[in-house]
């Protein structure tokens, strides 16, 4: 993993709640078809959606910051390789393919995708690093995507692939490579399945920059944030556990379900505080307690009942 070197982002760059509530009312009566036309370029546009009784109030970190401080490897091991690296790359045509144990395997087209029914989920993102941001998801639940393929009884997990485009990807090049591509990601489909896990299209009111994951990615707000894998291309049913980037990577640093626990600690740093990510000023860094699940235990803590979380890390 890179080394973290937190930004500096003074109180006045976090955007004020008014404001944002604001500029949200209006978004919510932009049409979906002008949202297609950001998508297919580096250039967002305005994405109509409903606010969910599942965010957070919590203090959004800035635009600025979510937009240019991320990890996406397929871009460069930067934090700023993604913003700086990513405008050759093409998020249309796109489509995500949908296979495996189901009873009606499909390929949905991004068009078709951005047509279901989006919310707006304010969700804390919490990186394995010790980096915290809030952040406006704009999305649906992957449940929603998951009923039009009927899953089949011996379906257990839900494997997740990226694509792979050197040609407008550049850190998928060059002999030495920090990861096998494409990269992928599982969940199992009950956590796939619970209400909290989206497919993203957007954020701030607008459609996925190339940078954080266009044209859709998965969220899922109780794990780190490495398996929320970003531009999707293939979802597949399965039956046993699928192999995940990191996990073949270094399954002793990186385990299969990655939820976030202050009480389980990275085999190279502490997991109990993070920093969140806009907080603090030039002259202070802002440290708080890191949550169990990231705050979402008693939404998701019966998935795990049972399980111990120190061995199924």
């Amino acid at each position: 993993m890179p080394a973290y070197r937190p930004p500096r982002f003074s109180a006045s760059e976090i955007t004020p709640r008014e404001i944002y509530m604001s500029r949200r009312k209006f978004i919510g009566t932009a049409a979906a078809g002008v949202a297609m036309f950001g998508a297919g370029s580096a250039i967002a546009a305005p994405l109509a959606a409903s606010p969910s009784q599942f965010s957070t109030d919590e203090k959004l970190t800035p635009k600025e910051a979510v937009t240019t401080y991320n990890n996406f490897y397929e871009f460069g091991t930067g934090k700023g390789d993604p913003s700086e690296k990513s405008q050759h790359f093409k998020p249309l045509p796109w489509s995500v393919k949908v296979d495996g144990m189901v009873g009606k395997p499909k390929e949905f087209g991004i068009e078709e995708l951005m047509k279901m029914q989006l919310e707006e989920r304010v969700y804390r993102l919490r990186c394995v690093e010790g980096w915290s941001m809030v952040i406006p998801w704009i999305g649906f639940p992957l449940s929603a995507l998951l009923d039009q393929v009927e899953p089949l009884g011996s379906a257990k997990y839900v494997s997740f692939e990226t694509l792979v485009r050197p040609e407008e990807m550049p850190g998928q090049t060059g002999l030495f490579q920090p990861l096998e591509w494409p990269y992928v990601e599982g969940l199992r489909l009950d956590e796939a399945r619970h209400p909290l896990t989206i497919l993203a299209v957007g954020l701030y009111g607008e459609t996925l920059p190339n940078q954080n994951g266009a044209p859709i990615r998965l969220v899922v707000p109780w794990k780190y944030g490495f398996k929320s894998i970003k531009s999707i291309v293939r979802l597949s049913l399965v039956e046993e556990q699928p192999e995940t980037t990191w996990k073949n990577s270094n399954a002793r640093e990186y385990g299969f379900y990655s939820n976030v626990n202050p009480e389980v600690d990275h085999p190279r740093w502490s997991q109990a505080t993070e920093q969140r990510i806009g907080e603090g000023g030039f002259f202070k860094v802002a440290i708080r307690p890191t949550l169990m699940f990231n705050g979402y235990g008693e939404e998701v803590a019966s998935l795990y009942e049972g399980m111990d979380l120190k061995a199924n890390y």
